[in-house]
């Protein structure tokens, strides 16, 4: 055998080594804390502070101009003249036409607001609709000024309106074969007027962090989110955690708080600020830090507490939103790396698994977590599982095993499926009891990552529930998640919502964990 070869082997041998060890040394930390451990982590969500959620706060969207008409909010238009829905032919990637007789996915436009009577309109290909040399079509891949269009609503119906296209004229369907942009005058806002629409808006319209700021603009949001972050959550807040048998929070961040104070808009600065202040009041009170990507480029999920723009899933679907994602997480934990109350960083919450293949959400685990060691070797490292049926609850086991520190996110919900909609109150604690009891014990193991519930809620649809009743739903989910070797986390200290804030279940005597 050569030196060079016999050096080789001797390099690979190491490394395979190291990898062992590594391995190995991952298993034996995770074990030995899970159960040697007297800490446990009883936490609390700071939800709708730094990541908008706006029925967590309705009241943050009260001063936006046609609030109605945010980013993402769908529509769907009849016209009067000939009484039939405007569609995106196929799909899109063609013309417009108006000659369905009911509305679907096809006859659904999405908005992207440019400001309150200004837009872009996405078809259900996720094209725009525009004006081309053969007229209005649904081709662009990227808006530009061509796909740009005026909503102008009547001022005493406000759901009859006209579309003025980017040429001044009016779209019109004189035909149901096809929609033009060629109508200049007046003409009234009856129903002989082929340039009359009725707009239906859609339930389920976003109300995240990119409406918010998107739908007041860039002279208003700024103080309008300045206001909400220096008033939602206050210092008085981390000493009512504190006395009240609480040792940390979890506070979901968006991924533009790592361009702080100048993010890419509509998003504007003063998020990072507001996240040093938490860890000033963290250290005064003795309050452990949870770090969590709630929102990440893209979107991961589609839903408005991801920072999405109009419901798409795109995260993943890009080197660059993995990288600005990793960049994000290194930014964060360089940050505060050496702030003694930092005591986790969660890579990326609730990623969809419609949309997030397995590979991807491990490649960028790995990637996450190498960001993270290289500037703490304390932190733990949390990974959210994917949402979703038939997801495997320990199809991240394999990689989380190998490293050091690690935990798993799970989030129990008694509610967004049918089966809870018809279950007593005993039947929903019976639940928790023999289901999720069941679910967390499967995935709590000696030799695996340590476990996590991350989000949890006493909010139920149970009928004719009593206060005893919640009391000993809230309790049943106390003692069953107390089981997660790492811990729990309530979803969330505040909200307008009575079961959904924490701070309102403490003190009107739901939930005590001062006992």
């Amino acid at each position: 055998m050569s030196k060079i070869t016999l050096l080789y082997s001797l390099v690979f041998g190491i490394f395979c080594l190291q990898s062992l060890i590594q391995g190995c040394l991952g298993e034996m930390v995770n074990r030995q804390l899970s159960e040697n451990s007297n800490f446990k982590v009883k936490a609390v969500n700071l939800g709708g502070w730094l990541v908008t959620e706006g029925w967590i706060k309705p009241s943050l969207f009260d001063g936006i101009r046609n609030k109605d008409l945010l980013d993402g909010t769908q529509i769907q238009l009849k016209s009067r003249y000939i009484g039939k829905y405007v569609s995106a032919e196929s799909g899109g990637g063609t013309i417009l036409v108006a000659n369905r007789t009911s509305a679907s996915g096809w006859e659904t436009f999405k908005l992207w607001r440019i400001d309150e009577n200004t837009f872009n309109f996405r078809v259900f290909s996720n094209q725009f609709v525009g004006l081309q040399s053969n007229g209005v079509v649904a081709e662009a891949t990227n808006p530009g000024h061509s796909e740009t269009f005026q909503i102008i609503r009547k001022p005493d119906d406000t759901s009859r309106v006209r579309i003025q296209a980017p040429n001044g004229q009016f779209l019109q369907a004189k035909t149901q074969d096809l929609v033009t942009a060629d109508y200049g005058g007046d003409g009234g806002w009856d129903d002989n007027n082929p340039s009359v629409f009725v707009m239906t808006i859609l339930n389920g319209s976003l109300h995240g962090e990119y409406q918010v700021t998107n739908g007041y603009g860039p002279d208003k949001a700024p103080q309008v989110m300045m206001d909400h972050w220096n008033t939602f959550i206050v210092e008085d807040d981390f000493r009512f955690i504190s006395e009240n048998g609480l040792n940390a929070v979890r506070i979901p961040v968006g991924w533009w708080i790592a361009s702080d104070p100048t993010p890419p808009k509509p998003f504007v600065g003063g998020s990072l600020a507001a996240l040093d202040n938490a860890f000033i009041w963290a250290q005064k009170y003795g309050i452990k830090v949870i770090i969590d990507l709630h929102a990440a480029p893209g979107s991961q999920n589609g839903d408005e507490h991801s920072g999405s723009r109009d419901g798409s899933l795109e995260w993943g679907k890009t080197d660059q939103t993995i990288q600005q994602s990793v960049d994000a997480i290194e930014f964060l934990t360089a940050r505060y790396a050496q702030n003694t109350q930092l005591y986790a960083v969660e890579l990326i919450n609730e990623p969809q698994s419609s949309g997030v293949a397995l590979e991807t959400l491990k490649d960028y685990y790995q990637a996450g977590y190498n960001a993270v060691r290289k500037h703490s070797s304390s932190a733990f490292v949390i990974m959210s599982n994917r949402l979703g049926g038939g997801v495997d609850p320990k199809e991240l086991f394999r990689l989380a095993s190998n490293l050091q520190l690690t935990v798993i996110d799970v989030h129990y919900y008694n509610l967004y499926s049918d089966m809870f909609n018809t279950m007593t109150p005993q039947q929903n604690i019976d639940y928790v009891n023999q289901n999720r009891s069941s679910d967390l014990s499967y995935i709590t193991t000696s030799d695996g990552p340590l476990t996590f519930v991350g989000e949890w809620v006493a909010e139920w649809v149970a009928r004719d529930a009593t206060e005893g009743d919640l009391k000993n739903y809230a309790n049943a989910q106390l003692q069953v998640y107390g089981g997660a070797s790492f811990g729990w986390a309530y979803w969330t200290l505040k909200n307008v919502n009575n079961h959904w804030s924490l701070q309102w279940m403490i003190q009107n005597g739901y939930i005590n964990l001062t006992n």
